[in-house]
């Protein structure tokens, strides 16, 4: 801590640990209008309860003010929950993001501790006056005490409440009156009321100034939907024995599915030019057919590079086309961006020094031995790292001009910290409102690397998080203090991830995994195909079997009607969408329950936080085994749901519109072959 710091944080009382606060000089983020917990331990050397605010500071200079509360009397803990501005669904390409703009980018806080002397007189005051013990002067101190009050500044008393605090001390003064209406006047609960909201601040201390970065709408809170181009539309010609694959025309139908199941994003792998040297076949032979597309992630041909299309998807105007109709559908595009090449692509010509050259003068390809990917060169980023910053630049701008918002990056793990951290900041500089998801299925601190360097979310291991204890330990890790620099996006499969549970669990296994996914992160996603249920893998891998990353699929979309996962995922982005609570990655808590199949987790956010100014809590009761249903006795903690602990609510099951009347202590029982879960949200009254 730096001088300055130290001697902002000097005063009466004492201000420690706050969080969230920088790491590493990466700062803190959150999502415009998301749900985030701010904590310090503060203290006093007297008997007076501590009392305190938190007030964040937006980029224009106004003030937001939340009320701190003691969650650990004996440890000094106080918590507020706060929000950095409003939430949003405003996209960046629609006029009203220009209200929204000056909103993001840093924000501060500054914490405020005080002593509540009239709390610790009050006390007192009960204490002396019910064993007669030098009331006069006890209630003489009140009066003094209340009439400093009412003249006090930090208070910030309306004209209103400084004069009722005035006639409060004037009868606590009124010798003339008996001891129980002096004393009364101050237990009056409008005073009590003045106190919560306006209270003399003694011995007012302010901590040091904290900085943190307020991101924008759906940088955290989005529901992904992944599809390939050429797949869409693609159809079997019977006459001459071939696929005729899709493109950026037949494509509008993705979209339009896309939005029907309530998705807020459409991600699509790369558009580029594939190239035919090492062109891999089906499930990634070494022997491709002559019909066999290739991998999207061989990028470049003859025809073109990142920048470019491949004809047979269309042309740049129809991407432009394919773009406008997602947004008219209130879909915003990421496209994959890949920072590899074929042999073919026009960089291996023009930059030689871009890659990695063998002793005999050949270019490296990727490889992961055993494994090897021969239509793939990787970039060596040590010769001319300036240029190929540049060149990315562009290529990246080049999408943006036609409408992309957000980029999902392939393996960004294997490039360089330093280049992702120049790369962003330059992009920053012209496109702040452009977000990057990193495809990192890699190691803890290497994926938090790629969030200090600018990535916006990533993915992470949750698709193998199958059993209760893995997903206990793993829901908190991820919607935690870790998510303030680390926002973790859940998809239960991908073209080359698909795990043995999904193998082995069928409908209702896919189901389980939905559920999850959509409520256990604020983001989430699915690649198509899910709501058909495929679920072969490649003999001895988690890969699936015949990957569309090789080939392209005619599916036949009808089906997904008949299995109801289509239904259930839909169902689930309505919740989420109709539901503030699910939006924060800083509000979850796991409750108990006394059977290893059962997973019962919360989301809650209070009424201070919610536009209509209700509390909002949804209650998810999980059944992991896909093959038999399970039962188990249920514990709340109900302070996790803004609840005393001998409440009794009544809970809604927003999936089958059951509604029942529980407490602390409940029962359930689940029937894969009914249904997975329950997604209960609490009915608070007045």
């Amino acid at each position: 801590m730096g001088a300055a710091q130290k001697e902002a944080q000097r005063g009466a009382l004492g201000i420690i640990r706050v969080t969230p606060h920088s790491v590493e000089g990466h700062l803190p983020r959150v999502e415009l209008g998301e749900q985030f917990t701010i904590s310090a331990q503060m203290f006093t050397n007297g008997r007076a309860p501590v009392a305190g605010s938190v007030t964040l500071i937006d980029p224009t200079g106004a003030p937001h003010d939340f009320p701190m509360t003691c969650v650990k009397r004996g440890m000094d803990q106080f918590e507020a929950q706060v929000h950095a501005g409003t939430p949003s669904s405003v996209r960046p390409w629609e006029p009203a993001f220009a209200s929204i703009r000056p909103l993001l980018g840093t924000w501060t806080y500054v914490i405020s501790a005080w002593e509540d002397s009239f709390t610790l007189w009050l006390h007192d005051a009960r204490i002396k006056i019910g064993a007669s013990e030098d009331m006069n002067n006890t209630l003489l101190e009140g009066a003094h005490l209340i009439e400093q009050w009412s003249q006090s500044r930090t208070a910030h008393l309306s004209d209103r409440q400084a004069h009722f605090l005035a006639r409060v001390a004037h009868t606590l003064a009124d010798e003339s009156l008996n001891v129980s209406q002096r004393l009364g006047a101050a237990e009056d609960p409008r005073v009590q009321h003045v106190n919560a909201t306006h209270p003399l601040r003694h011995h007012l201390t302010k901590s040091a100034s904290y900085s943190f970065t307020v991101e924008r709408p759906q940088s955290s809170d989005t529901a992904w939907y992944q599809f390939f181009v050429r797949s869409e539309g693609a159809h079997w010609d019977s006459l001459h024995r071939y696929i005729i694959p899709g493109n950026l025309v037949t494509a509008l139908a993705g979209l339009k599915r896309a939005a029907a199941e309530g998705f807020s994003v459409v991600y699509i792998p790369p558009l580029s030019p594939i190239g035919i040297t090492h062109r891999k076949g089906k499930n990634g032979s070494l022997t491709p057919e002559p019909e066999d597309p290739g991998s999207p992630w061989a990028i470049g041909s003859e025809q073109g590079g990142h920048d470019a299309i491949d004809p047979k998807l269309g042309t740049m105007d129809d991407f432009r086309r394919f773009v406008q109709r997602a947004h008219q559908l209130h879909l915003e595009v990421a496209v994959d961006f890949a920072l590899q090449c074929s042999p073919d692509h026009p960089w291996v010509r023009e930059h030689p020094d871009w890659f990695t050259h063998r002793p005999d003068g050949s270019i490296a390809c990727a490889e992961n031995p055993p494994m090897k990917y021969e239509d793939i060169y990787p970039l060596n980023f040590d010769n001319d790292l300036d240029g190929i910053i540049d060149e990315c630049a562009r290529v990246l701008n080049t999408w943006i001009d036609a409408g992309v918002t957000m980029f999902r990056v392939d393996n960004p793990h294997t490039k360089p910290m330093r280049f992702w951290e120049l790369l962003f900041d330059k992009m920053r500089q012209t496109h702040p409102e452009v977000l990057y998801l990193a495809e990192s299925f890699t190691r803890p601190a290497l994926r938090q690397g790629l969030a200090y360097s600018g990535f916006t979310q990533s993915h992470c291991y949750f698709q193998w998080r199958t059993t209760k204890k893995e997903l206990a330990d793993y829901l908190p890790e991820v919607n935690g203090n870790n998510a303030f620099l680390q926002h973790d996006t859940f998809w239960p499969s991908t073209p080359d991830n698909l795990t043995d549970y999904l193998r082995d669990g069928g409908i209702a296994g896919h189901c389980v995994r939905a559920v999850l996914a959509a409520l256990g992160s604020p983001s989430w996603g699915i690649y198509s195909g899910y709501e058909l249920c495929e679920n072969q893998q490649l003999p001895g891998t988690q890969t699936p079997l015949n990957s569309e990353i090789f080939e392209i699929k005619c599916r036949d979309w009808n089906k997904a009607n008949q299995l109801g996962i289509k239904a259930l995922i839909t169902r689930l982005n309505a919740i989420r969408n109709a539901h503030v609570c699910t939006r924060s990655f800083h509000n979850l808590t796991v409750h108990k329950s006394d059977n290893d199949n059962i997973l019962v987790f919360s989301r809650y956010t209070p009424a201070n936080l919610t536009a209509d100014g209700k509390p909002d809590a949804l209650i998810t009761v999980v059944n992991l085994d896909p093959h038999q249903a399970q039962a188990s006795h249920v514990t709340l903690d109900l302070s996790a749901l803004g609840l005393p602990r001998d409440a009794h609510f009544n809970v809604h099951d927003e999936i089958t519109g059951n509604t029942w009347h529980w407490g602390e202590n409940d029962w359930v029982r689940l029937d894969p072959y009914q249904n997975v879960a329950h997604v209960l949200s609490v009915r608070y009254t007045d």
